[in-house]
């Protein structure tokens, strides 16, 4: 068994040997939403060849294109040398993540002319927090949020209309008259995990809420404390 293992890995590394990384290589295809297979129009993608260097790949630049109306793109692919792995970066907006898909050089050749590139879809997220409690004078909540595994924060910028906020980086309000919105956004159709720390009277209490954010809908979670 470690015969035929050692066998495949060489040949691997050989085939790959053999390919050519110099060149033009002609590419076609298209990029779609992840969920509804529904192609995606005019989506910038940059292509970097990676290249070894001391142990580590350096992105090279590649190229640059862009979907047409029908999701679908043409391109003739500037092959840099001694790369032997490609990134194509799909740039994110509003409405889809960024996306790096990272491709080895004979895969890609092999289907230069059948390639498919999804995106994941973003949906807006509203967080709402309002403290109604009237003892103690003063307390502490915390707020994180993560989406598909994700933290939210990092996911998508946030904006804060806020009551009592006292740390942005931290998400912290203290006070006894809190009331804040928070609006993001966050993986369309995955669960999307709200946690809240409180610490109240020498205590700490811990509230999570769970949803699943739809595209194209409005999409609330509340906190009263």
């Amino acid at each position: 068994m470690k015969i035929a293992i050692y066998t495949a890995f060489t040949l691997a590394i050989l085939f790959n040997g053999c390919s050519k990384t110099e060149g033009i290589l002609k590419i076609k295809g298209k990029v779609i939403d992840e969920s509804t297979k529904v192609p995606i129009a005019r989506r910038v993608i940059i292509v970097q060849g990676l290249v070894s260097n001391n142990n580590s790949l350096i992105p090279i630049d590649a190229g640059q294109f862009t979907t047409d109306s029908s999701g679908c793109f043409t391109y003739s692919l500037r092959k840099v040398r001694d790369a032997y792995y490609y990134n194509f970066c799909l740039v994110g907006d509003s409405n889809y993540i960024y996306t790096t898909i990272k491709i080895s050089l004979n895969p890609l050749i092999r289907d230069a002319k059948d390639l498919s590139f999804t995106l994941s879809k973003l949906a807006d997220l509203t967080i709402q927090i309002n403290r109604i409690s009237k003892s103690p004078v003063c307390d502490t909540l915390y707020m994180s949020w993560k989406s598909n595994g994700v933290d939210g924060r990092t996911l998508y910028p946030y904006k804060i209309n806020n009551y009592g906020l006292t740390s942005t980086s931290e998400l912290r309000w203290i006070g006894g008259n809190i009331k804040s919105t928070v609006n993001t956004r966050t993986f369309a159709d995955k669960r999307t995990i709200v946690r809240w720390v409180l610490f109240r009277n020498g205590k700490i209490k811990e509230i999570i809420d769970t949803i699943t954010c739809r595209r194209d809908l409005v999409n609330e979670v509340y906190l009263k404390y």
